[in-house]
């Protein structure tokens, strides 16, 4: 493979990265080297601490530990059989236990953390708890590993907060080696651009709930991730190109000889990188700055999730890591699009991972200096061993072979001197109205601006009474507030895209202001989301009115009100009763969540 060096804007991005975050950063190395320093904590506990630590363990497990001989692997699974992604992993912890047995080690199941499903809850009053799950998980992990009983970690998580609070709850044991394992996509179902059309038609009232219904199980029909580009793939996506998966682990399907190999592989690496050993490789100095511009890049590359605007951001600062919006748009600006695949395409993830899927994207972005090669990952040092791709022998063992050297669908997959577009897929934007994020990728380049009068609600079920009730018929930017982390916990706000999507279709030019969430499966509809400061705390959100000129300029990364300034600055802002979002279905306890959240740009978290 051809080297060179980091790409210019990529490196000045990486070095005021280090430069901002030196003081973080180095408290964060200090506290975890210290931890590490005394070696395996599970020897210094007391005799009924340990003995209360191997209890239940059979016979040979306990012997290893009681005589400390062997490393012990810690399991942290988000395991539940109503996530379609996580169903899989019923059976993983038996064997990460055979692996780790065939290491000359042992693996327990140190804790369990919620799992909830935003496809369940769209639109509902759960969804109102989603993003602060993300804190709940990392919370959890924090628990659960608290036993001071391990030597290394294996992580069981996919969907869209999960992986986040798995990585900002593991950084906190940074000392402890790390490796997240995959469960894979389900198989392709109903077509995604399909399963949209059939959304809108219903939205419109031309087909019933039953149509509807069949066509969302035909989508959603077995074990394994939603095979669209959302949140839950983007992560696996990014936990590759950070090195915390094995290469090639991210889009094998479930239930698979290949992913049960990849598991027993991950299983067995975890055990060879602990302090026992001579590679330790401690998961909060691999996870350094390099590695989450890495991850930046990857997000821009493939057109991902912009719920990682919000995520990436808190993980980073997990690790003493100070990341901002400006990062990622400095960063937009030389790392290209090579991916189309749905919301972005017509494509699912299996089509991408059968058109050359992450190896080949890691090679592109690395020909062109634009990922950081000589990062620490969990197979060793380098990013050179994630453009290989996992195959079976003819004895049924794992073994790497060369990525492919050209993408096997251009309609799918591209390199670097021909991508879809020359810039990433993300846009920062910023003005009179705050600062957003809008996800470009997904959009027409004749929609990246949109100047229109607004209607404004305080709800997405608002605007949806508005659109069925025949109110909208003309250009609009809807304004959806009240939506923020401090209002409501930040909800996803995908029932808004049916009924706008279908103003769009008939010819209006139409956009979204929000400060809630899309996340990754944000449509055909430009929308400027996360907007900070939210309503709640006082931003020019919530200033704006029925009939206001709303711009939005994806172009110049411009979102203003077009309104006289004195008339602006004399106007009041707008309130919102949210008693309603306050309690029922267990969101009166997230109250102390609500109060101490941070804005959007700082990744809307409770931590720091």
């Amino acid at each position: 493979m051809t080297t060179s060096a980091p790409n210019a804007r990529l490196g000045e991005v990486t070095q005021r990265i280090v430069e901002r975050s030196r003081d973080t950063r180095s408290r964060y190395l200090d506290r975890i080297a210290k931890a590490a320093e005394a070696g395996p904590r599970r020897a210094r506990l007391g005799c009924a601490n340990q003995a209360h630590g191997f209890a239940a363990c059979g016979v040979s497990d306990k012997a290893m530990l009681r005589s400390g001989a062997g490393a012990n692997l810690a399991i942290v699974t988000a395991y539940n059989d109503m996530l379609s992604a996580h169903q899989p992993y019923e059976g993983y912890p038996e064997m990460i236990r055979r692996a780790a047995r065939d290491a000359g080690g042992v693996a327990q199941v140190a804790g369990g953390v919620p799992a909830m499903c935003d496809g369940v809850t769209q639109g509902e009053a759960g969804m109102e708890l989603s993003l602060f799950s993300r804190e709940v998980i990392a919370l959890s992990t924090a628990v659960a590993l608290s036993h001071q009983t391990f030597d290394s970690s294996v992580y069981l998580g996919i969907c869209d907060k999960i992986v986040p609070g798995l990585v900002i709850g593991a950084l906190a044991f940074g000392h402890l080696p790390a490796i997240f394992i995959p469960a894979g996509p389900m198989t392709s179902g109903l077509p995604n651009d399909q399963k949209a059309k059939i959304r809108q038609l219903f939205a419109e009232g031309k087909i019933d709930r039953a149509a509807l219904l069949e066509a969302e199980a035909e989508s959603y029909h077995g074990p394994g991730t939603c095979t669209f580009y959302g949140t839950a793939n983007t992560n696996q996506m990014m936990m590759e190109i950070m090195g915390m998966h094995l290469p090639g682990a991210s889009f094998v399907n479930p239930n698979t000889p290949m992913r049960e190999a990849l598991t027993l592989e991950a299983a067995r690496r975890a055990m060879q990188i602990t302090a026992l050993g001579n590679e330790y490789t401690p998961m909060g100095r691999m996870l350094d700055e390099r590695a989450f511009v890495n991850g930046i890049a990857g997000l821009h590359a493939t057109g991902g999730s912009t719920n990682h605007t919000l995520h990436i951001v808190a993980m980073a600062a997990a690790g003493g890591i100070k990341l901002t919006w400006q990062d990622f748009s400095d960063l937009a600006d030389v790392v290209p699009l090579l991916c189309r695949v749905y919301p972005n395409g017509k494509a699912d993830v299996n089509h991408f991972h059968a058109a050359g899927g992450m190896a080949f994207v890691i090679r592109e972005l690395l020909s062109d200096g634009l990922l950081h090669r000589d990062v620490e990952t969990v197979m060793g040092k380098g990013l050179d061993a994630y453009t290989a791709e996992p195959a079976l022998g003819a004895e049924g063992q794992l073994v790497w072979r060369t990525g492919p050297q050209q993408s096997g669908d251009e309609t799918v997959l591209r390199g670097v001197a021909k991508p879809f577009h020359a810039t990433g897929g993300l846009k920062l934007l910023d003005g009179g109205l705050g600062r957003a994020v809008l996800k470009t990728s997904a959009v027409a380049p004749e929609r990246h601006v949109i100047e229109a009068p607004a209607r404004v609600f305080h709800s997405q079920e608002e605007l949806q009474r508005a659109f069925k009730a025949g109110e909208f018929t003309g250009d609009m930017v809807a304004v959806v507030r009240f939506q923020g982390p401090k209002a409501n916990g930040m909800p996803e706000l995908h029932k808004l895209m049916p009924p706008l999507g279908v103003l769009q279709d008939r010819g209006h030019r139409v956009a979204l202001v929000t400060d809630g969430r899309l996340s990754g499966a944000s449509g055909k509809v430009p929308a400027a989301i996360h907007v900070t400061p939210e309503a709640t705390e006082g931003g020019p959100i919530a200033k704006v009115r029925d009939g206001d000129m709303v711009r939005i300029d994806a172009v110049t990364g411009r979102l203003d009100v077009l309104v006289p300034a004195d008339e602006w600055d004399a106007r009041e802002n707008a309130t919102c009763d949210l008693e309603d979002s306050h309690w029922g279905c267990g969101r009166e306890l997230f109250a102390p969540f609500r109060a101490a959240v941070g804005a959007a740009d700082a990744g809307a978290t409770i931590f720091g």
